[in-house]
């Protein structure tokens, strides 16, 4: 399974401003010595040399991430990032995509009415949740007078499936299940499962003790999963402040993946007011509580737009 990120950033979409671009200037000039700017070849090697969160960005677009294996294309809610994928030159020949949702928050649905595809008459979009009302909750946000499409009057074909927690079902040859998780309004993780590989699709949580008991639902999607992508929108002093707003400290990420027996980590759906340096300290934060705390040897990583893995 090939995993791509289009979307990272939690709760609105947050393009880097301005002022951040300037200080990233001003931290690459600052380690710059006179030999590094000498030749083109010196002037290369010194930029890719400087640290992640100045030589790019983790990214500003809401939740989209993309799971492909052989013919099967498979999008994991329609956060901003949605406009970016659906524009990408990797597309499925066949037109046929399967949308699955974590929840309807506006973040992970506002990319949707912005999705090439969903204009042409030769895609079929199949959309999974445990919900009744999918259809018209995606209806909604395309009515008069917020958007000028009508849901009806789109070309391609959207067929609506009814999943149920706890069960195991069928995209091609992955298999899948969900679990209900402590979100407002509630939220949905998934496991992709093929060829004993196992991605978690885990946004949207507030940890709590009861997601650390081995439920028979818990155990099926995230027991010895190979990777996780993980709620870890706040630091613990932040998460302290917003009891009950739905998101999780990293350092809860890295307690839920050792005790899970996961083995890689990416933090996700970053708050939209990190900036890129920020974020990296909070990754290099996460890293050490795993190491000198915990005792783990999990493998952490920073979900950053364009990113890929292979399972």
């Amino acid at each position: 399974m090939l995993i791509r990120f289009w979307g990272v950033r939690g709760s609105l979409p947050t393009p880097i401003t301005p002022q951040q671009i300037q200080s990233k200037i001003m931290a690459a000039i600052q380690r710059a010595t006179p030999e590094d700017l000498q030749t083109e070849e010196s002037r290369a090697k010194f930029v890719s040399n400087l640290p992640t969160w100045i030589f790019g960005t983790t990214g500003g677009n809401t939740p989209c991430v993309e799971i492909k294996s052989g013919k099967t294309e498979i999008i994991l809610d329609a956060g901003t990032g949605i406009r970016l994928l659906g524009k990408s030159k990797d597309l499925p020949l066949s037109g046929n995509f399967n949308l699955l949702f974590s929840h309807f928050h506006w973040d992970h649905i506002q990319g949707l009415p912005f999705f090439d595809p969903i204009y042409s008459p030769e895609t079929t979009i199949n959309v999974y949740s445990p919900l009744d009302n999918t259809k018209e909750i995606l209806k909604e946000q395309m009515k008069h007078p917020y958007y000028p499409v009508p849901f009806n009057n789109l070309q391609s074909t959207i067929n609506f499936d009814k999943i149920n927690v706890g069960e195991y079902f069928y995209i091609d040859d992955i298999k899948v299940c969900c679990c209900k998780m402590s979100h407002p309004g509630n939220s949905y993780s998934y496991a992709f499962i093929k060829d004993d590989k196992k991605v978690v699709y885990a946004t949207d949580v507030e940890l709590k003790s009861k997601d650390f008991s081995n439920t028979p639902e818990a155990e099926l999607v995230f027991k010895n999963a190979d990777c996780i992508i993980l709620d870890s929108q706040y630091t613990v002093e932040e998460a302290n402040r917003k009891q009950n707003w739905g998101h999780s400290a990293f350092c809860n990420a890295v307690d839920f993946a050792i005790h899970w027996g996961i083995k890689k980590l990416y933090l996700f759906h970053h708050e939209p007011t990190y900036d890129d340096k920020k974020l990296n300290s909070i990754l290099q934060a996460a890293r050490w509580y795993a190491q000198y705390i915990e005792h783990s040897d999990v493998q952490i990583y920073l979900a950053k737009e364009a990113q890929e893995i292979n399972l």
